[in-house]
């Protein structure tokens, strides 16, 4: 599957049921040498006091995570918290 083909999909934690927007709004996370995935960066949207600006601490949806890609949604089990240099 292509990531085109991916990216207007929404994603969705599992568990709680939490919508993440939709995987076109992230940032995929690659080693441009082997071309491996480790994941998708996300950020939470602040509330109309932010002006809707992205806020918080970085965190990411683990490609390991992943459970189940569908016909317009990517079922993930939980994300993790990004820390710079942790894909060196």
């Amino acid at each position: 599957m292509l990531l085109s083909t991916m990216a207007e999909k929404e994603l969705i934690q599992m568990e709680e049921g939490v919508r993440y927007g939709l995987l076109a709004d992230t940032e995929m996370l690659f080693d441009p040498k082997s071309g491996r995935i480790y994941g998708f960066e996300l950020r939470r949207r602040g509330g109309w006091l932010q002006g809707g600006r992205k806020t918080g601490e970085a965190e990411y949806i683990p490609w390991e995570e992943i459970v189940l890609i569908g016909d317009d949604r990517i079922l993930f089990r939980r994300t993790k918290p990004l820390h710079e240099g942790m894909f060196d």
